[in-house]
C-alpha cells in the first residue's frame, strides 16, 4: 500500500508511443501476428529461405545466408536490417519494437532477448518507450542473453549466457553477467587447422 503522501501509478493512462505505428498500420500488424505464428515460430518449418522471403515480404531487409532456426519469435519484421550470414537461434525473441540493426557474420543463440520497448517506471502513467539496437559486425550473443534497446553492441563483441546488456559493449569486449561487465579481450586466431 502506498504512503499517503505518495504519488501513484495509474496504468489505464499509458499509451504506445507514436514509433510504434511506424513502418505498419493496424492490419499488417494483425495479419503479420498470424504469420509469425504460422510461418517463423513454427518448430516444423526449417526451410531458412522460405522464412527470410516471408520476413521480406513484411518489409524486413535481409542479407545472404540467413539462417533461423524454429522458434523465433520476431514482432515487427519492418524494424529489421540484417546483413549477411546472420544466425538466430532457437526460441530467440526480436522483439522489434523499434530498429533492428545487425551486421554481417553475427550469431544469436537460443533463447536470446533483444528488447526494444521499456517503461518509466517514474512516469505516474508508466509511460512506454521504445529504443533501437545496433549489433554490429561478428558478435556472437550468447545462449539465454537480453539486450535491452538503446544499445549497441561493438564489433566483435561477446555476450555471455544468461547476460543482461543494458549498456553499450566495446569492440572485441567479453561481457559476462546481469549487470554483465567487461572480463577480458576477445582476441581471435589468424586461421582453423583443418581437422583431421
Amino acid at each position: 500500500m502506498a504512503e499517503p503522501d505518495m504519488n501513484r501509478v495509474d496504468l489505464s493512462l499509458c499509451r504506445n508511443p507514436p514509433e510504434l505505428n511506424k513502418g505498419a498500420g493496424f492490419l499488417k500488424r494483425m495479419i503479420w501476428h498470424f504469420v509469425n505464428i504460422l510461418f517463423i515460430q513454427n518448430q516444423y518449418i526449417v526451410s531458412y529461405k522460405f522464412k527470410a522471403a516471408v520476413l521480406r515480404s513484411f518489409g524486413a531487409k535481409i542479407g545472404k545466408r540467413f539462417q533461423i532456426k524454429p522458434g523465433v519469435n520476431i514482432k515487427s519484421p519492418w524494424f529489421l536490417d540484417i546483413g549477411d550470414d546472420v544466425w538466430f537461434g532457437e526460441r530467440c525473441w526480436i522483439d522489434s519494437l523499434a530498429m533492428v540493426r545487425i551486421g554481417n557474420n553475427v550469431c544469436i543463440s537460443q533463447g536470446v532477448y533483444l528488447c526494444c520497448g521499456n517503461h518509466d517506471w517514474s512516469s505516474p502513467t508508466f509511460q512506454k518507450y521504445v529504443k533501437e539496437i545496433v549489433i554490429e559486425d561478428g558478435v556472437w550473443i550468447a545462449t539465454q542473453a537480453t539486450v535491452m534497446g538503446g544499445v549497441t553492441l561493438g564489433s566483435h563483441s561477446v555476450i555471455g549466457a544468461c547476460s543482461l546488456i543494458a549498456k553499450s559493449t566495446e569492440r572485441y569486449g567479453v561481457y559476462q553477467g546481469n549487470p554483465a561487465q567487461k572480463v577480458k579481450t576477445r582476441v581471435i586466431r589468424k586461421s582453423d587447422s583443418p581437422t583431421t
